[in-house]
């Protein structure tokens, strides 16, 4: 008798077992002969190597399919379990289906490019390997490039994701905040790990972020560093200075891809600073590799009112001396 043990750490198990261990009681109904032992986040199986070896080839396929959709069905339990060899494809990492999903988050949310910009962002990080997303509050620059990050992760096409902000102050002062340093930080950049929990399982994520797959940190940590095979995140570049747009844009290593996310209306840099994203927009426009998406009013996904909000502003600074 042969035995086999899976490590579940880096899911959920109630997620992989089911309620009441249904889909755990499936397993067993499927392979009688082979003895299937849960222990938390240890799976233990016993029996004959050959069907040991099929379980464990079909269990792997179960949990990509669970790292794609978030979510294991009982049809996708059957389906998954009743495939032979050469199906295995069918739960590869790749998209397939709607172009415009970009990623399958936690429990069977669909992430997608819902608007004609956001899709315009999701074909040019396919094509080039440094984009500038910039946009007004609510279009979905953030969470749409996250997204993008998240999928190249689950494709496999990068090693790990890097996400971060300039430690700008917007009108409250850090110091007075509590904590050390990541504490003080952390609600700075929690944005970043709103988008991340809406499309990874939560004991994934929790992984990912200790083991430094995935990254959140303030845009002063990246000096000195080379990304190689890594999905950067820049966000909020509106409030870097043009030294340490230039820093993090020369981190690009081999195989890497780079965002660019920001809002030029929303600057909170001191007055004598100029922004790096205004800068960047300048001197970088029209270069091969390096493409430009400026979302809008358009591209809003919050309430209706947003919209409204972002299209007075505009008007307001385009002529202060009719308000």
């Amino acid at each position: 008798m042969s035995e086999k043990t899976i490590s579940l750490e880096a899911y959920n198990p109630l997620d992989i077992y089911g309620v009441n261990d249904s889909n755990l009681n499936i397993l067993k109904k499927l392979f009688p002969k082979l003895k299937i032992i849960a222990r938390g986040d240890v799976l233990k199986i016993m029996g004959d190597e050959n069907e040991l070896n099929e379980f464990a080839r079909k269990f792997s396929w179960l949990l990509l399919n669970y790292e794609k959709f978030g979510r294991i069905t009982e049809n996708e339990l059957y389906q998954i379990m009743d495939s032979r060899e050469n199906d295995e494809k069918a739960f590869s990492m790749e998209e397939t289906g709607d172009n415009d999903i970009l990623v399958h988050g936690r429990d069977g949310l669909l992430v997608r490019a819902r608007t004609r910009n956001q899709k315009k962002m999701a074909v040019s990080s396919d094509k080039n390997d440094l984009i500038f997303a910039i946009g007004p509050a609510g279009t979905g620059k953030t969470y749409t490039a996250v997204a993008l990050a998240v999928r190249a992760l689950k494709n496999k096409q990068v090693k790990r994701i890097i996400l971060t902000r300039p430690a700008v102050e917007a009108g409250e002062n850090l110091g007075f905040l509590p904590g050390d340093l990541k504490d003080k930080l952390d609600p700075y950049l929690q944005p970043l790990y709103d988008a991340l929990r809406d499309m990874l399982p939560t004991q994934r994520l929790l992984t990912y972020l200790e083991d430094g797959t995935i990254e959140v940190a303030p845009l002063a940590f990246m000096r000195g560093r080379t990304l190689d095979h890594a999905f950067a995140i820049l966000d909020e570049a509106q409030n870097s200075t043009v030294p340490q747009l230039k820093m993090f844009l020369t981190r690009m290593g081999r195989s890497a891809k780079f965002i660019v996310t920001g809002d030029v209306t929303q600057v909170d840099l001191p007055r004598n600073q100029k922004s790096g994203l205004v800068h960047a927009t300048n001197i970088l426009k029209n270069k091969p590799g390096i493409d430009f998406i400026f979302l809008d009013e358009s591209d809003v996904i919050r309430h209706k009112l947003v919209s409204l909000i972002i299209k007075a502003y505009e008007f307001e600074q385009a002529d202060p001396e009719k308000q």
